[in-house]
């Protein structure tokens, strides 16, 4: 008996190295790497090898080479006698143009058609639905030709152009008068700056105000009042350091003031309704995620409906909004590269598409532009995972 009971308590021997799950879990590992690194380094080889035998150089010395060719929008100084590391900076700086402003677009049309969904009013939410049933359902691309074949390709010319006051438009753009800023117009910009801080500030002293004695301070249209009111003082202190340089026929086509092109107008407008239908199905769920007890709460207050939506729904609703919302944004700035079918100059037609031919770089222009959606791609994800973290410690 003693002896079953030393052999019952003796350690159990441990098993075969082979029948470890633990270790198999390892070698699996190692195996599944040493596969994945050899197949990256035999691809890498092989590429080297034919531009090898091709006689295309590799690296990123073209960087430094004269481009030879004129971009249509240029937002720095550019000419066919820069670099292709300019015509890169051309590109990228196009493409966050287009992105920001479709962003920025989208979500306040989103917002509003997300609202009106939920309208009382039977026409404005049955309008708001024909909108995002329609515009999400038809294809980007399609949308895009729409609007700059349809729509704005049959403008009349420049001598036929469509005036609106100082501004003109037709078939080869939106012209509009442009600022000249003058020596002083500096303390124009650093008083605007002033007033941002000093919204701020009011900002917090209201939170603190409320949370003291409960009355609020019309924050909104104090902060819109210091945003002009501070730099138009300051402006006519200066001597109104900006004049103004408008447009004018001069004989086949318009010249000064500045020009909004039919690439970027088109463009911005697919980017921007496309993208609403999406935002203001994320909206209208957001919204409808809040209980209705907070809404009948707030009622009973005598809270009215804009102000229960402003200060009860919406803060509450954001939590849910805001992460498949930077799934759009996201969407919007990839979408963007759709930009060369209609020949806008954005990072992927000018940088991998005109300066690819030319040069033949094609891993290194590649790679590039891969990395900078990308880069653009975790940034603003970071941004709004940070917002998004922001407003769920606010709730709290």
């Amino acid at each position: 008996m003693p002896a079953e009971v030393n052999k019952s308590l003796a350690p159990a021997s441990k098993p075969k190295f082979w029948n470890d799950p633990d270790k198999r879990a390892i070698i699996f590992q190692i195996l599944i790497v040493t596969m994945v690194v050899a197949f990256v380094a035999h691809i890498v080889n092989n590429a080297l090898t034919n531009l090898e035998t091709r006689g295309i150089t590799t690296g990123f010395g073209f960087l430094t080479q004269t481009s030879g060719f004129d971009i249509l929008l240029t937002l720095i100084p550019y000419d066919a006698t820069y670099s292709f590391g300019r015509t890169f900076l051309v590109g990228l700086f196009n493409t966050l143009l287009v992105s920001f402003l479709g962003v920025a677009l989208a979500t306040i049309l989103g917002f509003v058609l997300g609202v009106a969904r939920l309208s009382n009013n039977w026409l404005i939410s049955k309008a708001a639905m024909c909108y995002v049933e329609t515009f999400r359902n038809i294809p980007l691309l399609l949308q895009i030709f729409f609007w700059y074949v349809a729509v704005l390709g049959p403008l009349p010319s420049p001598r036929q152009s469509i005036e609106l006051g100082s501004a003109f438009i037709n078939n080869r753009g939106f012209y509009i008068p442009s600022p000249v800023l003058e020596a002083g117009f500096w303390f124009v910009v650093i008083a605007f700056f002033v007033a941002i801080g000093a919204c701020i500030y009011l900002s917090r002293w209201n939170h603190k105000r409320q949370d003291a004695t409960g009355q609020q301070f019309p924050v909104f249209w104090a902060s819109v009042g210091l945003l002009i009111g501070i730099p138009l003082v300051v402006y006519f202190l200066a001597g109104s350091p900006m004049t103004w340089d408008y447009p004018a026929l001069k004989g086949f086509n318009f010249k000064g003031g500045a020009v909004i092109i039919p690439e970027l107008m088109a463009l911005l407008l697919a980017l921007s309704i496309y993208t609403a239908a999406f935002i203001a199905e994320i909206v209208r769920s957001g919204i409808e995620a809040v209980s209705k007890g907070q809404t009948e709460a707030s009622h009973a207050l005598g809270v009215s409906n804009g102000r229960t939506l402003q200060l009860v729904v919406i803060p509450q609703a954001l939590r849910v909004i805001i992460p498949p919302l930077t799934s759009q944004y996201l969407n919007l700035i990839k979408n963007s590269s759709l930009a060369t079918a209609i020949g806008y100059p954005d990072l992927v037609s000018v940088f991998m598409g005109t300066t690819l031919n030319q040069t033949g770089q094609a891993i290194e222009i590649i790679l590039m532009t891969m990395a900078v959606y990308l880069t653009i791609s975790l940034l603003v994800s970071l941004l709004m995972n940070w917002y998004n973290k922001r407003m769920a410690l606010v709730e709290r």
